[in-house]
């Protein structure tokens, strides 16, 4: 549902004065008018009008998400109501249409609102809504860090091209290291990097209906993978860290970072990306809390990498892990309070090795068929 004219809806707290508007005649120059009402290119219009809107969820008992502010919940015995907010544009679900219906009524009597029916376009994310069924972005062995090619004439094209890349991968996990990658060379693009972009475009020229796949019998248990690629970096020998995060079976979310700092050790870097993890999902435990979900069991979270379990394991620091102690601080806490439970996996079953290097075709493939994603144009 869209708000119209959403920032005239806000009331001002504060005492803001404007001269009279054009066509107000008075004999008296000195004549100003006190505002009641927020207006357009007032900075406080859009605080007063969210302001406005969530007074208004609340008194219909809706509950505000600390982990989202943009989040509301309401939940009254087996009906539950959700309102994801996006300045004066909003998503309602639930699993009861008579009262989604009740609270758009109830809306309409607070704000002049248009509704603008089933959700097809969010932020530039269209929403595919059909199941559908379920291969190889970026060279295996790319040296784009250390490209001496030609300067493009027209750097403005690459940076457009990458882009909508980046938005792509808001919903294509298998284009976030591409991303990642590209996305560095924004100031002075070479003809290598262009040839690299172009490469990810036919990528997607054959995989075009690729997309996130929510499966609607998955359990609410979160999964991570973690993996990082060491002194991935050739210029700094900085080493990239790669996650992919699952509800039940459902990809819901992933990354790839270059770490800050330079790591001494496979198993060093290994570690900070797996306390970068834990964060990601306690965060996404809260947001799961905050939709009444239950997650009273330990999250699963899998690396390849021997050392950093036995560390994760470990209680006792040694000389090598002290630089690293916080992380192994949080680590530790998470594995002895039982929010996680670290897994050890093969190299070849490692998901988030996708999100840390360039994989050959054969591992690619291998990595895709098991993300959750799938074709969302493939005939059923």
């Amino acid at each position: 549902m869209d708000v119209h004219n959403a920032f005239l809806h806000g009331d001002l707290d504060e005492e803001v004065y404007m001269k009279p508007p054009p066509g107000f005649k008075t004999d008296d120059p000195t004549l100003v008018c006190r505002l009641r009402k927020s207006l357009y290119g007032l900075k406080q219009a859009p605080r007063c009008w969210f302001s406005k809107l969530r007074d208004a969820l609340v008194k219909y008992g809706f509950a505000q998400s600390y982990s989202d502010y943009s989040l509301f919940s309401r939940t009254r015995g087996s009906s539950e109501l959700y309102v994801l907010v996006y300045v004066d544009d909003l998503i309602i679900g639930g699993n009861d249409p008579a009262a989604i219906k009740e609270f758009k009524a109830y809306l309409s009597v607070c704000f002049h609102m248009k509704y603008l029916g089933k959700l097809k376009y969010f932020l530039g994310i269209k929403v595919a809504r059909n199941q559908k069924p379920a291969t190889f972005p970026i060279e295996q062995q790319h040296k784009l860090a250390i490209a001496e090619g030609p300067l493009l004439s027209d750097p403005e094209r690459y940076r457009r091209l990458v882009g909508r890349l980046i938005y792509l991968a808001a919903t294509r996990p298998d284009l976030a290291y591409t991303v990642h990658i590209l996305s560095q060379f924004m100031q002075s693009p070479r003809t290598d990097h262009w040839k690299a972009a172009l490469r990810a475009v036919r990528y997607l020229k054959g995989t075009p209906g690729q997309g996130i796949l929510l499966k609607s019998d998955s359990d609410f248990q979160i999964h991570g993978w973690y993996d990082s690629d060491w002194e991935g970096c050739p210029l700094t020998r900085k080493s990239v860290s790669g996650w992919f995060v699952t509800l039940g079976s459902s990809p819901v979310s992933w990354k790839t970072k270059k770490q800050e700092v330079v790591s001494h050790f496979s198993a060093e870097a290994e570690y900070r990306c797996m306390s970068k993890t834990l964060r990601e999902l306690q965060w996404l435990r809260r947001i799961l809390e905050d939709l009444g979900v239950a997650h009273d069991t330990p999250m699963d979270m899998y690396c390849d990498n021997q050392a950093a379990l036995y560390i994760a394991a470990n209680p006792v620091f040694h000389e090598r892990t002290k630089h690293i102690e916080r992380e192994c601080h949080s680590v530790s806490d998470a594995v002895l309070n039982k929010t996680i439970v670290t897994n050890k996996v093969k190299t070849t079953e490692q998901l988030a090795d996708i999100f840390t290097k360039g994989l050959g075709r054969w591992e690619f493939e291998s990595i895709m068929s098991k993300l959750g994603t799938c074709n969302l144009h493939a005939p059923t």
